[in-house]
């Protein structure tokens, strides 16, 4: 059976500590706009999902499974200088920023960066 005084003084309670907002019905400050904005949010979090699920797909790729995502991916790992293969995070920053690896900075870009973003690269060796 059901106390409904010590469920008032629970409220009252909870109110006084939280305030109204805690106490009162959800449906009281629920708007059409709040409907369409919450309708929308769903929208967006399940696409976002759907592209998740997508990137984790595997496909056959030479006789092995592999990740959708790793195929889509493009990788700068040869520096276009030097035509070597890098797995170094150092690397990764030249790459960004000068489009070679490190030690084609250390030998052609260090002091002379100017001439470098301007488009100069050296001749390549025949």
């Amino acid at each position: 059976m059901k106390d409904y005084n010590q469920i008032a003084k629970f409220e009252q309670a909870i109110q006084q500590k939280y305030g109204e907002e805690a106490v009162q019905n959800p449906k009281a400050s629920w708007s059409e706009d709040k409907e369409e904005e919450y309708l929308n949010q769903i929208k967006k979090l399940h696409s976002k999902q759907n592209k998740n699920k997508e990137d984790k797909d595997k496909v056959e790729h030479n006789g092995f499974l592999i990740s959708k995502k790793l195929l889509n991916k493009d990788s700068e790992r040869l520096c276009p200088t030097c035509n070597t293969y890098s797995f170094s995070i150092k690397d990764d920053v030249y790459m960004s920023k000068f489009e070679c690896c490190f030690d084609c900075y250390i030998q052609w870009v260090e002091g002379r960066e100017e001439r470098w973003l301007s488009g100069w690269r050296p001749e390549e060796k025949k």
